[in-house]
């Protein structure tokens, strides 16, 4: 079974915000050997029935969904699941279906929590020098 990866963010009409997940998407492209894909929850495009439908002509049978949210708040608890169930209930019908798999937001996992708190502290340390 060949499976992906996809970077979930909320979107924006506003290409500078989008430009981090881009970037982040193209960097981690370049490290990984695992197929990954960036999505937008709402507003922006690819969103992820795009990014889902390209998975499929692709070949791709399953793809973890990794949200690049601090925190699961009212999209990652109603809205995004809705989307996942929708998604796999109308892609499981087709003969070459993708099980798509909703993973806790990367907030939630403890190496984000370190990356941040030493960012915070190194510009908290920045700043007493000033």
């Amino acid at each position: 079974m060949t499976r992906a990866l996809i970077l979930l963010a909320h979107g924006s009409s506003d290409a500078n915000w989008r430009a981090p997940f881009e970037a982040l998407e193209t960097a981690l492209k370049k490290r990984l050997g695992t197929p990954l894909a960036l999505a937008y929850m709402e507003i922006s495009e690819p969103s992820l029935e795009t990014t889902a439908a390209t998975l499929v002509e692709q070949g791709i049978r399953h793809a973890d969904i990794l949200p690049l949210f601090f925190a699961a708040g009212r999209h990652l608890r109603k809205d995004v699941p809705a989307q996942v169930a929708a998604l796999n209930a109308a892609l499981s019908t087709s003969d070459t279906g993708l099980e798509l798999t909703l993973l806790p937001p990367v907030g939630q996992h403890p190496a984000f929590i370190e990356a941040l708190a030493a960012v915070i502290t190194e510009q908290a340390s920045h700043n007493n020098g000033r």
